[in-house]
């Protein structure tokens, strides 16, 4: 590996969290378009949940990322131990709804205020996309070479004492 470059994995893992954290609030954001809502009123609610709680688009920005990019090592972590599949990220999506939601509803009320379905709808998507990434990368990576060794115990012996190619007949 030359100096600068990530390993694979590492930049497989930065890809998931890029794609998830940046199309993951497409639902919430195509919502609040339709019913003629502040489209940023969810990023700015994020923005509460770092020390100061301000709600602002560059505060929610900074929480969005740093929640996405933790959530990513866990479901990187799992995928690494049992590849999930998209089927997988939607569930790891709905938990990951349950805790941030249920858990930020309670004591953030900037968070309590948004439409709750759009923001589930996000997050299932931030599941699927997650894992979708995590897929394609594993998808991507070459075959490991085989640890055994080509042809037949026969051939490779015939080879070893100098027979040649094990398919030609030797002359008398």
């Amino acid at each position: 590996m030359t100096a600068g470059r990530q390993p694979p994995r590492v930049n497989a893992v930065l890809r998931a969290w890029a794609v998830a954290a940046t199309v993951s609030g497409l639902p919430s954001t195509v919502h609040a378009l339709v019913t003629r809502r502040d489209p940023l009123a969810a990023t700015r609610a994020a923005g509460t949940l770092l020390p100061g709680g301000r709600a602002s688009v560059l505060g929610g920005t900074v929480a969005h990322l740093v929640v996405s990019a933790g959530w990513t090592a866990v479901l990187a972590g799992l995928d690494r131990r049992r590849p999930l599949s998209v089927a997988d990220g939607l569930t790891a999506g709905a938990v990951i709804a349950a805790l941030d939601l249920g858990l930020a509803s309670r004591r953030y009320p900037a968070i309590r205020a948004l439409p709750q379905l759009p923001q589930w709808l996000d997050h299932l998507a931030y599941g699927a996309l997650t894992a979708a990434s995590l897929k394609a990368a594993r998808d991507a990576e070459p075959e490991p070479p085989s640890l055994r060794r080509t042809g037949t115990s026969a051939a490779r012996s015939r080879r070893a004492r100098g027979a040649g190619d094990p398919g030609r007949r030797r002359r008398a």
